[in-house]
C-alpha cells in the first residue's frame, strides 16, 4: 500500500474511531443515564451504573485522543492542497480536542458531589442539584466545543473539495456538516427557547452531519486517496508527505 493510501487507512480508522466512541458515550451513556430538570432521578441512574458512566468518560477519552492524531493525520495528507486550509483545519480541530478534555472534569466533579462524603457535608438533595448543574455545564462545554469542530470541517470540507483525488461529493458533504455543527452550536448560544426545537436540530443538523463524516471515512477506508494523492491540483509537483 502506497504512503497516502496508508495515511488514509488510518485517518479512516481513526474517524470510525472518533464516531463510534462518541456516539457510544453521548447518547448511550449520558443520553440513558442522565436525566434533563430531574437531579434525583440522574443521581439514582449514575450511581446505579456508576460503572457504565466512567466506561462512558473513557469512551470520549479515547475519541479526544483519536481526535489529536486525526488532526496531525489529516493535515500531513492534505497540506499539498493547502498549507494554510490544512493548519486552519488542524487547529481548529485541536482546539474541540482540548476544550473536550477539559470539559470532561465537570463529569467527574459532578460524579464526587454523589459520593457518600459530599452527600453527608451537604445534604443529599443539595449534592444531586449541583451534581447536575456540573452535567449540564459539561453539555453546554459540549456544545461549545463543537464549535471549533464545525469550523475544523468547514476548512476539511474545502480541502476535499479541492483535492482533486477525493470525490468533490465528499467534500460538498463534509462542508454540510460544518455548516450543521455551526448552525446548532450558534442556535444554542442565541435562542432562549432552543430546547424547543431540540429534536428538529437533531434531524436537521446531527443526521446529516453524521452521514457526511460517515461517508468521508468509509472512502479514506475502503477506496483511499489514489495516485493523485500529495500532489498540488493542476502542477506536476509532488511533495514529500513525510
Amino acid at each position: 500500500m502506497s504512503h497516502p493510501n496508508r495515511l488514509a487507512r488510518t485517518a479512516a480508522v481513526l474517524y470510525l474511531t472518533i464516531i463510534v466512541s462518541g456516539i457510544f458515550a453521548f447518547f448511550f451513556v449520558r443520553g440513558s443515564l442522565v436525566v434533563p430538570g430531574d437531579a434525583a432521578a440522574t443521581a439514582a441512574n449514575v450511581l446505579a451504573g456508576e460503572s457504565f458512566f466512567r466506561l462512558g468518560i473513557a469512551s470520549d477519552l479515547v475519541m479526544i485522543l483519536s481526535d489529536v492524531a486525526l488532526a496531525v493525520v489529516l493535515f500531513v495528507l492534505f497540506r499539498a492542497v493547502s498549507p494554510l486550509l490544512a493548519t486552519l483545519a488542524a487547529f481548529f480541530r485541536l482546539a474541540q480536542a482540548a476544550a473536550l478534555g477539559v470539559n470532561l472534569v465537570s463529569l467527574f466533579v459532578g460524579l464526587r458531589l454523589l459520593g457518600d462524603g459530599a452527600t453527608a457535608a451537604l445534604g443529599a438533595e443539595r449534592a444531586q442539584g449541583l451534581a447536575l448543574v456540573f452535567f449540564d455545564a459539561h453539555a453546554i462545554g459540549y456544545t461549545l466545543a463543537l464549535l471549533f469542530f464545525a469550523f475544523s470541517l468547514l476548512f476539511l470540507g474545502l480541502l476535499v473539495w479541492r483535492s482533486g483525488f477525493v470525490p468533490k461529493a465528499l467534500g460538498a458533504l463534509v462542508l454540510l456538516a460544518g455548516a450543521g455543527y455551526l448552525v446548532d452550536g450558534f442556535a444554542n448560544v442565541l435562542l432562549t427557547n432552543y430546547a424547543d426545537y431540540a429534536d428538529v436540530f437533531a434531524m436537521v443538523v446531527f443526521l446529516p452531519a453524521i452521514v457526511g463524516e460517515l461517508a468521508f471515512a468509509l472512502w479514506l477506508l475502503v477506496r483511499g486517496v489514489g495516485p493523485r494523492a500529495g500532489r498540488i491540483p493542476g502542477t506536476r509537483h509532488e511533495p514529500a508527505l513525510a
